[in-house]
């Protein structure tokens, strides 16, 4: 039944018309201002502050200018909150009613979603102005109360129902409500994705309860704050995308599906536009019959699902640090949008995801982070709860592998094709590059991944074919290995940084014979000062990177990436791959890489999905699969940076 509903969403958006076809009061007059709209609450913020500055204190005459800026940022938190809650996979999977995931395209056209609490700031600022008793207001005035209710049941609830069928008359959806609907999959932030002339609309819609009660003389402080909050926490609840309403609510009060929305009752009105137009009480849809007849039957479907669907892929990753931490779409969604960057907003921020950190280290268990579908395939992101600096942490270790088994188990029980360890959940000295999990257990069915055979792949694509002599940290790891001896195989002079001898000869020895005097061990930096290609996969500092000649291109492995210090060098970014075009649902951006761009070790995995390969790729990288895997990934789509 639901992919029924989807299909007829489908359908309907092919009416839907692109930016262009625009009337009058569509767009938002500071729609070229970008952040600096947020300039416009100034002259609220700024009477505030005069008073402050003036008297010491706010008179009763301002008091009015700080309630706004206060009602509307908890306006905007509530919206932020349900923005949370419907990016927590992990709480919600089972319950999502559009189970596609948000793209970029879609976090773009959004991203301004909060224009209307500006729009909404001005206008309570020009009313407090206009009629002196709004500012004068007391707390609580428990008969306005009864009144407000009167006034949004019988004037609000029925106006917004006949204005929203008048917005989907053709002639006015292709105008003005076509930006509403044309979010593919609805959010928290898609409920004040609309043009202008839409909210002007709502906020009669609202004025009329608050306004009302006020002018009737029974208006409060506390009821206007209570009034709106309820009114947008019901407004992202409807654009959710996520059923929190059980269903057996309504089978022991059925009156009340008639009384309150559900955000399945919502999301039909946008698959089949004709239906469920109602602001929150279904009983106009009822009176004036346009309710959908799917309605309590998908909600009780949706309500009581226990179930999700089951991953043919899985990225398993942790933390790297308690800044990048924040960059989870159930954190913001937007900044999770864009490559991982160190930004001020982030610093307040620091110390409550610090204790989130500790809790996580305490008591949580590997979570559902993000998903994509690439050709009808689930991929999905895990996290080891964990962060970086704990990988480095002796006592930690077993209970890192512990956390890793678990979730390689059920990826295995639940039926997960294909799984792939990023960073350091396959450390060569954390469990050999995943092969202790295989060893451990035989007859997995699910096939462990490290990845980095794609990894060595992409680094060695990267440099030119005329290089002839190359510096490599990192020189005895898993990847280093792998690309000294490729490199000595194109009988490429090979500076492997190392204080090992015998780590050296052991992987001098794996070379052929012809190609082993192209192997050539250094433990100094300064052994490099005129080699001019630098691969990197030990942490590298300021100061030894002046042993570069002018010119150096720094390639690179090691998480996080180095410091670009020398203006005169050139600095590659991680190996990474940009993922087929054909991908859906994709919405996040993995660390600081680009959108659709994913790290190779990701890609790798999904090359092993695509392959259909049967075998573990853990432990020691084959030499010999690199250009393997390296034809496949470009054979099906995914694309060098």
């Amino acid at each position: 039944m639901v992919e029924h509903e989807k299909g007829k969403m489908e359908n309907k958006r092919i009416s839907i018309p692109k930016r262009g076809d625009e009337a009058l009061l569509f767009s938002w007059p500071w729609e070229n201002l970008n952040n600096f709209k947020y300039l416009l609450y100034g002259p609220i913020a700024g009477k505030v502050l005069y008073s402050i500055y003036k008297e010491k204190t706010i008179k009763n005459d301002d008091t009015w200018c700080l309630h706004i800026l206060i009602l509307f940022g908890l306006r905007a938190l509530v919206h932020q909150l349900w923005s949370t809650y419907s990016n927590m996979l992990f709480l919600n999977r089972a319950h999502r009613i559009n189970e596609q995931g948000v793209e970029f395209s879609q976090i773009d056209a959004e991203w301004h979603w909060d224009n209307f609490l500006i729009l909404e700031a001005i206008l309570a600022y020009l009313l407090c102005l206009s009629f002196p008793l709004l500012a004068n207001l007391p707390i609580w005035d428990l008969r306005g109360v009864l009144i407000c209710l009167i006034l949004h049941i019988g004037i609000s609830e029925p106006l917004y129902y006949w204005m929203h069928r008048l917005l989907h008359f053709p002639s006015l959806f292709r105008k003005y409500h076509w930006l509403h609907h044309s979010s593919k999959v609805i959010s928290p932030f898609t409920a004040g994705h609309a043009s202008f002339l839409e909210r002007l609309l709502l906020c009669v819609v609202i004025g009329i309860p608050t306004l009302g009660t006020a002018f009737i003389g029974h208006g409060s402080v506390g009821l206007i704050y209570c009034y709106l909050l309820v009114f947008d926490f019901l407004l992202c609840l409807g654009h959710s995308n996520v059923e929190v309403l059980p269903g057996s609510l309504f089978q022991a009060i059925p009156l009340l599906k008639y009384l309150i929305y559900t955000p399945t009752y919502h999301s039909l009105h946008h698959m089949d536009m004709g239906t469920n137009f109602c602001l929150f009480m279904p009983v106009y849809d009822k009176l004036w019959n346009t309710i959908n007849m799917n309605t309590w039957t998908l909600h009780k479907e949706i309500s009581s699902r226990t179930y999700s669907r089951i991953p043919d892929f899985v990225f398993l990753v942790h933390g790297v640090d308690i800044m990048s931490g924040m960059h989870a779409p159930f954190v913001f969604r937007s900044f999770s949008s864009i490559p991982f960057r160190v930004k001020p907003f982030l610093f307040p921020m620091w110390p409550y995801t610090f204790i989130v950190m500790l809790v996580m280290w305490a008591k949580s268990r590997t979570f559902l982070f993000s998903f994509y579908n690439l050709r009808g395939r689930l991929h999905q992101t895990w996290t080891v709860p964990r962060f970086g600096f704990q990988y480095f942490l002796p006592f930690a270790a077993e209970g890192i592998n512990t956390q890793i088994e678990e979730a390689i188990l059920k990826a295995d029980r639940i039926g997960v094709k294909v799984l792939s360890l990023a960073a350091l959940n396959k450390n060569e000295g954390l469990n050999g590059g995943g092969k202790r999990f295989t060893d451990k257990h035989p007859d997995l069915r699910v096939r462990v991944v490290h990845g980095n055979t794609l990894t060595a792949a992409a680094i060695l694509n990267e440099i030119p074919k005329d290089v002839d002599e190359v510096f490599l940290t990192g020189a005895t790891s898993k990847l280093g290995r792998a690309i000294a001896l490729y490199l000595a195989r194109r009988k490429v002079k090979v500076l492997m940084l190392t204080l090992s001898k015998e780590r050296f000869l052991k992987i001098q020895e794996e070379a052929p014979v012809d190609c082993q005097k192209y192997l050539v061990q250094v433990t100094k930096y300064q052994a490099a000062k005129h080699c001019k290609t630098w691969i990197i996969g030990k942490w590298t500092t300021p100061r030894q990177q002046y042993h570069a000649p002018s010119g150096t291109h720094f390639h690179q492995f090691v998480v996080p990436p180095i410091i670009p210090f020398r203006r005169d060098c050139k600095y590659g970014k991680l190996a990474a791959m940009r993922l087929p075009e054909d991908v859906e649902g994709l919405g996040s951006c993995e660390y600081t890489m680009e959108r659709g761009v994913v790290h190779a070790c990701h890609a790798g995995g999904v090359v092993h999905l695509l392959e259909g390969w049967k075998h573990h790729e853990v432990g020691a990288i084959d030499v010999d699969q690199i250009d393997v895997v390296w034809e496949a990934a470009l054979r099906h789509g995914l694309k060098p940076l």
